[in-house]
């Protein structure tokens, strides 16, 4: 599954969900009314409840149709039977022998009275949406309270003041959308996740600027913001899935990800139909946060990760950083998902902190060490070839060149003998220069290199060794020297320690270039990867910075069956 949009695409479904969210948010609190859920009606005697919605408030506090109201706007229809405490509450001790009367509180009235109301009053309750109800089961009318006590619901609200007081909250979310994007944006929390700005603000922000919905308890209204908020999560997954450069790994989470959108929406709209609990709050609340965290982790995981602008995998002091970004990017939604009531802000802002905190004090100083490292085994392999190259001048401007002469001189003098042995070693001279600095490399690029080097390994190999070539465009000088260098390195060990037949494959593309190295032997130690010594001229350890250099992905594994695989892949940025 493949969610990819480009930057521009990304934006403007970024502002459009900020725009929507905002609008809704804001209009709630300027329009919105409260809604218990509950619906009444007048039977000729009393009022009566008529429909309770599912999963309303009402249905939440326990009001049943066919309910008996006895209060409505903090109006008394009927009056029920209470306790009335005697006047005075607490009598004085009788003054001659200091005993105190007994406690004798009344019950009035004796049985449930209609209250006196005018037309116009009661027409008025009727129809406002009821915000205060205390209602009982028709049956409680006939009791005596003293006899049985009366069970009475009583569901309380002040309306539109309960929407009102959610404006701290609305105000928070867009603080945190203005600041968040602004400071992504502004490259202080580094340039790698400017990308983020407004994605990362938008989930951020969403829980915040939804609260004024959800004060209405209005189950149409509380559906729309669910689904509001699971779209506010949709512009940073796929950010994130962006950052995941393996096409399968990027499909699997794509589809995970697109899984937890479509179950929360199936959530919040379960959820207007059949009322909410604590328990599915807490599985919303759980797949809501796994939409961008399932890409975030994923990103900053042992998966291959590509740098901020999709080229080819950073030095490990950026994968690094960007591991370390990519997991608190996706996390943080899940935390202003928690931040949404009370104490509100307060566990997001103590998110930030620690995330600031240990950006200052562990992962930058990590990372600084990681690319000081980096950039001393750069400096070394650079010495290596100018070494090899220098080396290899010096043997061809003056071993080969006095060769040449002492040859010239043998044939002339008729010492077939010592002339041969002096054409060997020279033969062996250019060979070693060849190993130290290719010209055909230079001149013709990787291909045509690989076919010298083929032969070369055929005759020590003992066995054949195939080379299958598809030569396109040919990449950078430094990528084709790499992958001469892995394939020497390669071949060396497939004839040392597997045993053929080998196959050699070496493809490029506009978009890169792979290399492939088969043999028929044992197959590699799955330790051997991280047992290799490191002081040899070329290991696996050298293999892997050569491709580190140039930013490619080395594998290195045993077949099942047996024999060793040894694949480069280099991805044009």
């Amino acid at each position: 599954m493949d969610l990819r949009l480009d930057d521009r695409a990304r934006g403007r479904l970024t502002l459009l969900l900020a725009a929507a969210i905002i609008v809704a948010g804001w209009s709630t609190l300027l329009l919105g009314k409260f809604d218990s859920g509950v619906r009444l009606m007048w039977n000729g005697d009393r009022v009566v409840v008529d429909d309770v919605m599912p999963g309303s408030i009402a249905a939440t506090y326990g009001l049943q149709p066919g309910m008996v109201v006895t209060q409505l706007q903090y109006v008394t229809l009927i009056e029920m039977p209470h306790y009335v405490e005697p006047d005075p509450a607490m009598p004085s001790p009788d003054p001659e022998t200091g005993e105190m009367p007994p406690y004798t509180p009344t019950i009035q009235p004796a049985t449930p009275i209609r209250a006196a109301i005018d037309d116009s009053t009661f027409e008025s309750l009727l129809s406002q949406t009821p915000t205060q109800i205390t209602a009982v089961q028709p049956w409680d009318l006939d009791l005596k309270f003293y006899e049985s006590p009366v069970n009475q619901i009583s569901l309380y609200d002040d309306g539109m003041d309960g929407i009102r007081m959610t404006m701290p909250a609305f105000a928070v979310g867009v603080i945190l959308l203005v600041l968040v994007g602004w400071w992504l944006a502004s490259g202080r929390a580094g340039d790698g996740v400017r990308g983020l700005a407004g994605p990362l603000a938008l989930a951020t922000a969403a829980p915040f600027l939804v609260r004024p919905m959800l004060a209405t308890y209005s189950l149409p209204v509380v559906m729309v913001s669910g689904l509001l908020l699971v779209a506010a999560m949709i512009p940073l997954a796929i950010a994130l899935l962006e950052r995941i450069s393996d096409a399968h790994d990027r499909t699997l989470v794509g589809f995970g990800t697109a899984g937890c959108a479509v179950a929360a929406s199936a959530l919040f709209i379960l959820t207007a139909f059949n009322g909410p609990g604590y328990d599915e709050g807490l599985a919303r609340w759980a797949i809501v946060a796994a939409i961008p965290l399932l890409p975030g982790l994923a990103a900053a995981g042992p998966l291959d990760r590509r740098t901020a602008d999709g080229s080819a995998p950073a030095p490990a002091s950026r994968r690094l950083l960007e591991s370390a970004e990519y997991a608190v990017i996706g996390a943080t939604p899940a935390v202003a998902l928690a931040s949404d009531g009370s104490p509100y802000a307060f566990p997001l802002l103590l998110w930030f902190a620690l995330v600031l905190l240990a950006g200052r004090f562990t992962i930058r100083p990590l990372a600084r060490i990681a690319t000081r490292a980096t950039l001393q085994r750069d400096l070394v392999v650079a010495a290596t070839e100018a070494e090899r190259a220098r080396v290899a001048a010096d043997i061809h401007d003056d071993a080969l060149q006095e060769l040449t002469l002492l040859v010239h001189r043998l044939d002339a003098a008729g010492d077939t003998e010592g002339a041969d042995m002096a054409r060997t070693v020279s033969d062996r001279l250019r060979a070693i220069c060849g190993d130290l600095r290719l010209p055909i490399l230079d001149d013709l690029g990787v291909g045509p290199a690989l076919d010298w080097l083929v032969l070369r390994i055929e005759r020590l190999a003992g066995g054949e060794v195939r080379l299958e070539r598809a030569d396109g465009k040919r990449p950078p000088a430094n990528v084709e020297l790499a992958f001469f260098r892995v394939a020497q390195e390669a071949l060396s060990n497939a004839v040392k320690h597997g045993k053929p037949p080998i196959l050699v494959r070496y493809a490029t593309t506009p978009g890169g270039a792979s290399l492939s190295i088969d043999d028929a032997g044992p197959g590699i130690d799955p330790d051997a990867t991280q047992t290799t010594d490191p002081t040899g001229h070329f290991g696996l350890l050298n293999m892997q910075h050569r491709a580190e250099a140039i930013g490619a992905i080395l594998d290195v594994r045993r077949w099942p069956s047996g024999g060793t695989h040894v694949a480069l892949d280099w991805r044009a940025s």
